[in-house]
């Protein structure tokens, strides 16, 4: 349980496009422009999904580097998470890479899928030997792993990793749920996930698609935090005639929270939270 809500936002991901939503930013300045509205609305966390300059994902350090130097440079205090996602290439040489970036350009956290799994229309492949090397690189690195669970075998996988010294305390854990192929948007399904987490784990949880919502404000009401935005849900409303936008979607789930009594947590709160050192006043 925690007082505050920590808000991840996803703004991007790999599938939308402009075609999909005239609202989903594509450009690293859209991305930071997204951004800088959604932390004055309340996000403490961005999971940053680079994309090409003809709008494709990406594993580019570049163009990664890029990205996160514009987030920066609009929203200085945010925690930025960089993708180390398997859907672009499941190699570990390929979705390292990002791991390795510096300066202004070093994410202080990244996500780590614990499994392969099926999406709608692909799969994501991540092999045990791939999980483990990220793993190794980020603990190597003092990069935060943002722990990416879709069904009950991954978290098992956690507690693997964590007792093999691959996974130090504090541990992030993102619960996504109803993803089609993966474990399905249940109150249930996300309690018993809650329940077998790492000791003193921090956790937030997501609804794909039509669930957002609702596992959402069953995270809140939980007491945990929650990842939102149009990497998940394009949608503002169930019956899908509403173009959802990343501050909209920040700004219904806030307003719920502090009606709860639950302030959004600050990037500071989050960064004493998950052991990252603060970032120095005039740092971009």
């Amino acid at each position: 349980m925690s007082d505050e809500l920590i808000v991840n936002l996803c703004p991007t991901g790999m599938v939308p496009t402009r075609a999909s939503s005239p609202h989903v930013p594509l450009t690293a300045d859209e991305v930071a422009a997204d951004v800088r509205r959604c932390a004055d609305a309340g996000a403490s966390i961005v999971h940053v999904h680079p994309r090409d300059s003809d709008g494709r994902p990406t594993q580019d350090p570049a163009i990664a580097a890029e990205f996160i130097r514009a987030v920066r440079a609009s929203v200085p205090e945010i925690v930025v998470c960089i993708t180390t996602s398997g859907r672009v290439s499941p190699e570990l040489a390929g979705r390292a890479v990002v791991l390795e970036l510096d300066g202004d350009a070093k994410p202080e956290m990244a996500s780590l899928t614990l499994g392969s799994l099926n999406f709608p229309k692909e799969a994501s492949i991540s092999a045990p030997a791939t999980i483990q090397g990220l793993a190794r690189a980020m603990e190597e690195r003092g990069i935060v792993p943002e722990l990416e669970v879709f069904d009950f075998g991954m978290l098992d996988y956690a507690h693997y990793l964590q007792d093999r010294g691959l996974l130090s305390a504090p541990v992030y854990v993102n619960l996504l749920l109803g993803s089609l192929g993966t474990l399905a948007a249940t109150p249930l399904n996300l309690a018993l996930l809650v329940e077998r987490l790492p000791t003193g784990a921090t956790w937030a949880a997501a609804g794909i698609g039509q669930y957002q919502f609702d596992v959402n404000r069953l995270a809140i009401a939980m007491g945990g935090g929650v990842r939102v935005g149009l990497e998940d849900n394009l949608w503002f409303d169930e019956g899908r005639t509403d173009p959802a936008s990343n501050p909209r979607l920040v700004e219904r789930l806030v307003k719920i929270s502090r009606a709860m009594g639950r302030e959004p947590a600050t990037p500071a709160q989050v960064r004493a939270r998950l052991g990252i050192p603060p970032r120095s006043a005039g740092s971009a």
